[in-house]
């Protein structure tokens, strides 16, 4: 038999949101990358962030994530950013995700050589996180983005805040970089037919892990202006702890106590067959689900 190519995903988030043509040159960037399947782009107004989802052997998905980040580097400015997820720089967060064939302990090396490459060509402060990380404190992206974009002037200047590659100094224009290396994570939102932000939140609060609710979940509870409603948005960090219906029930079940209707589910980016638990996509919210945003589709096809 012989062994399958070894294939790595890569999810870079990126602070822009709203412009399609900037999205569109970024997207090219990645396509033009020989070896990489572009499986999906996510875009959100209110968010002002894309989520990129690519795949391929990990030399190949290095490069592309070294192409995109040239083009958002040289694009984006951070000065005139706002959005309402929290970030820390033009191209935020740069995840490396082991998927066949690949060990975490590879995919680390390929984040922090990627990372090393990033700081010396953009001369851009890059911190790592997850199994990534150098220093404990590190291991959690919401301990990175502590006071967000708008605090990484001072804390640059603090050995707290001294980046793990890249100058400590402050470069306004594309803030810093947080480089990483996780398992499969699933980036799944409930909106909610209201705009009630503190009702949000509180069902967020009553979702999350840290919060006591379902285990290996994070969520927050986001308002979506432009479209007049509230969000529940989650990271399932572990589906086969907790899989997507899971979250869509417990959601459900708390916005059901306080009167409030969900509208749909949100998926950013792919997800395993698995994470659905036997339940139809529908059944979460996902009436437009296709099968081209499973990442098992992909992977047969990478994989030949």
């Amino acid at each position: 038999m012989v062994p399958r190519r070894p294939i790595v995903e890569c999810v870079p988030n990126v602070s822009e949101g709203r412009d399609a043509a900037r999205l569109a040159r970024f997207a090219a960037a990645v396509r033009a990358t020989p070896g990489v399947t572009l499986a999906d782009v996510h875009a959100d107004p209110d968010h002002h962030r894309a989520v990129f989802t690519f795949l391929g052997e990990p030399a190949a998905v290095a490069a592309a994530a070294l192409r995109l980040a040239d083009v958002v580097l040289s694009e984006i400015d951070m000065r005139g950013h706002h959005g309402i997820h929290p970030r820390i720089g033009a191209l935020d967060v740069l995840p490396f995700v082991p998927l066949v064939g690949v060990t975490m302990s590879e995919v680390v090396a390929l984040a922090h050589d990627t990372g090393a490459a990033l700081a010396e060509r953009h001369a851009l402060p890059v911190y790592y996180y997850g199994q990534a990380a150098r220093r404990p404190e590190r291991h959690a992206l919401r301990e990175l983005r502590h006071g967000e974009y708008e605090g990484l002037g001072a804390r640059l200047e603090t050995d707290d805040g001294r980046p793990d590659d890249g100058p400590a100094r402050f470069d306004a224009r594309r803030g810093a970089a947080l480089v990483g290396a996780r398992d499969v994570l699933i980036a799944y939102n409930v909106w909610l037919a209201t705009d009630d932000l503190a009702g949000a939140r509180a069902i967020a609060r009553e979702v999350r892990a840290s919060s006591g609710g379902l285990r290996a979940v994070q969520a927050l509870g986001l308002p979506l202006a432009s479209r007049h409603r509230a969000q529940v948005s989650m990271n399932l960090l572990d589906h086969r702890v907790t899989p997507i219906p899971a979250a869509y029930d417990r959601v459900a079940e708390a916005a059901a106590q306080r009167g409030v209707a969900i509208e749909r589910g949100e998926l950013v980016g792919l997800a395993p067959h698995a994470a659905f638990a036997g339940r139809a996509p529908a059944s979460v919210g996902l009436s437009d689900f296709t099968r081209e945003r499973e990442l098992d589709f992909y992977l047969e096809r990478v994989g030949r």
